[in-house]
């Protein structure tokens, strides 16, 4: 037999009172006598009551819940981003709804959906690869919740973002490679539409300009993040007349599917080939050669954009700002280079 949930009629019965003091007393209200508020919370113990927070939400127009989307748990960067964000929104008495979108728009869209179902105060938000229309996120401006991107951010769309300097990691990784003597230096990007992979391949081209290397379009390639295609694109770039003699990554996956592939075609790492990643994904240091890589503040990413959007939650619409926030990187120098 299913259990009776007690409710404040219970309560309101028992004490022979209206359950409009009972509701009074629950949340403290100063009408209500010390008295009365110290019997109702008593007996509330003692019958186990547990407060319909769905219902009092809804009379504050608030969930205290914020949401969160990311378009993959694959590697470790995102879990990383999440952690700091929860634990913002935890010191402010905020729930987190967590949604991933497997790097598919029209899941994106659905978790969208979600989030306003479920009446999130705010969202976090990075795209997909597959991401080019933003009509779904709109509809949170529209509503007036606000919204904050991170990492894979919308360019199109006036509010905070939180990045790390993309352009600045990638030139240092690349100047790194010129100055240990690489000369043809191939850079296996991601999605040109995404935010990172143009700033990324902009520091790649600027750091071969400063040093006067040319910028070979042959060694240049963008892919979809198909970690099962990786392999296509180095066999590629191996065959070419003359093959890199470096290798520069979209990410910290790609440059491990990179080079589990050349060392099973007897390639030697880095005597042959050097490869420089970018997050400094877990697996960074587990691979053989270490990988050197771009390493990310991943916790202050989750913990400034989840901040910006409290911020926003706790302000008035007309106060709210496009405020961009770009924290730095470090390059992580391993065996690999």
């Amino acid at each position: 037999m299913k259990k009776h949930q007690i409710t404040i009629v219970d309560i309101a019965r028992q004490l022979n009172i209206s359950k409009s003091t009972v509701s009074r007393a629950l949340t403290g209200h100063p009408r209500v006598s010390e008295k009365t508020k110290e019997a109702v919370l008593k007996l509330a113990g003692e019958l186990d009551y547990q407060r319909n927070m769905l219902a009092i939400n809804l009379m504050s127009s608030q969930s205290h819940t914020i949401g969160i989307i990311v378009p993959e748990f694959v590697t470790s960067f995102f879990p990383m981003v999440i952690m700091g964000a929860q634990e913002v929104a935890s010191k402010a008495g905020y729930n987190v709804l967590i949604s991933q979108s497997n790097e598919s728009y029209e899941t994106e869209v659905a978790n969208a959906k979600v989030m306003l179902d479920n009446r999130v105060d705010g969202v976090l938000v990075s795209l997909t690869r597959e991401t080019r229309n933003y009509d779904h996120l709109n509809v949170f401006q529209r509503k007036g919740i606000p919204i904050v991107f991170f990492n894979r951010v919308c360019d199109d769309m006036q509010v905070p973002k939180v990045v790390v300097d993309d352009y600045e990691g990638a030139f240092k990784a690349v100047e790194h490679l010129i100055l240990t003597g690489r000369k043809r230096i191939a850079h296996l990007g991601g999605p040109t539409s995404l935010h990172v992979s143009k700033k990324r391949l902009e520091g790649y081209k600027d750091a071969l300009r400063k040093y006067s290397q040319p910028i070979d379009q042959e060694l240049i390639l963008d892919y979809d993040l198909n970690l099962d295609k990786v392999k296509i694109y180095i066999k590629h770039l191996l065959d070419l007349p003359q093959p890199p003699d470096a290798l520069f990554t979209i990410n910290d996956p790609t440059a491990f599917e990179a080079m589990l592939f050349m060392k099973a075609k007897g390639i030697k790492i880095p005597e042959q080939i050097a490869v420089v990643g970018f997050s400094n994904n877990y697996g960074s240091t587990l691979i053989e050669p270490r990988l050197t890589t771009v390493a990310q503040p991943t916790h202050e990413i989750g913990q400034v954009a989840a901040q910006l959007l409290l911020d926003q939650i706790n302000s008035d619409a007309s106060e709210w700002k496009p405020i961009y926030r770009v924290l730095k990187t470090e390059l992580l120098v391993r065996g690999s280079s």
